[in-house]
């Protein structure tokens, strides 16, 4: 992965801390607007039909939605809770460690009432993910594997950087499909827990980037895990711009345009500033289906290019 993202995204983590503790009432207005938007996304990744709307009606307002499932309305107040669960323990017990049972208590809040009899319990039969080619280990395989995956985050903690060491945990944990179900949502849980451990603000997969998602997923299967730790990166980044234009006048005045508008304001084509995005060479991230950046980013381009020439 370029070196470029991991320091843009080192520098903004800097930043940010410099800026701790911060506002109780940002924090608050923060913590809420990410909570409903991961619980949205990551159950809209599996299938749950609510909109965003509807999940914070949902969630917010103790309403029920005309025309969706019991499931559907069950698994966001589900996914929600299970991320206040992960604030508390951030906040509370900043020394706990992932732990087989922590991830068993991640997937039992999620599935604790639309799928109580599997809540909590490594699968005990064969399992299919529909549309990867990927077939999970044996069941009998999965306690050793998870054994194994808690002592690969130990050893592995403090020498790999927090990105990539969440991603590669993240694939592991879909990789292994230790569950009946929910196993996607506890590791994007599992994965920001690692992250936020380290002072990153809730990381959020989008639905928009769902086929994105699948596809970095099915090459960490083959072995390359480049395309995925970048994948998560770019998540990483787009969080942290949230809460710096939240709280640092810098990051606020910077006007964020669509690629085709920036392309009439730069010597670069809508085509390579796309690409630049995609490669994490621009300080760049996704709003809809769209790639936003800042004739800031471009400036820096710029100017790390003149830097390189120079050298």
């Amino acid at each position: 992965m370029s070196k470029t993202i991991y320091d843009r995204i080192d520098e903004k983590l800097k930043i940010l801390n410099k800026h701790r503790p911060l506002s109780s009432s940002v924090v608050t207005k923060l913590k809420e607007q990410f909570s409903i938007e991961m619980t949205y996304n990551s159950n809209a990744i599996e299938g749950n039909r609510l909109t965003l709307k509807e999940t914070y009606l949902v969630i917010g307002e103790g309403m029920t939605v005309k025309g969706k499932s019991l499931k559907d309305h069950l698994e966001a107040k589900n996914h929600f809770e299970a991320i206040q669960f992960l604030y508390d323990l951030i906040e509370y017990e900043k020394k706990h460690t992932i732990s087989e049972s922590l991830i068993r208590s991640l997937q039992q809040l999620i599935v604790k009432e639309s799928d109580p009899s599997i809540a909590g319990s490594y699968r005990t039969g064969a399992v299919m993910i529909t549309g990867s080619k990927h077939h999970p280990p044996d069941p009998t395989d999965v306690p050793i594997l998870m054994r194994d995956l808690i002592y690969w985050v130990k050893k592995n903690h403090s020498h790999l950087h927090p990105i990539k060491l969440a991603g590669t945990f993240h694939h592991k944990i879909v990789h292994i499909h230790p569950f009946f179900d929910g196993n996607g949502r506890t590791a994007r849980l599992a994965m920001n827990l690692l992250l936020m451990q380290k002072g990153y603000p809730l990381v959020i997969i989008l639905k928009n980037d769902r086929k994105k998602y699948y596809d970095v997923l099915e090459k960490a299967d083959k072995g390359k895990l480049e395309p995925l730790t970048q994948f998560v990166a770019q998540a990483v980044e787009k969080s942290l711009n949230i809460y710096l234009r939240a709280i640092d006048s810098r990051f606020n005045s910077k006007k964020l345009l669509v690629l085709s508008e920036l392309a009439k304001k730069t010597p670069y084509s809508e085509k390579y500033l796309n690409l630049l995005a995609r490669a994490g060479k621009i300080d760049a991230q996704k709003d809809g289906r769209n790639w936003v950046s800042s004739i800031e980013a471009i400036k820096d381009y710029q100017q790390n290019r003149e830097r390189k020439r120079k050298i």
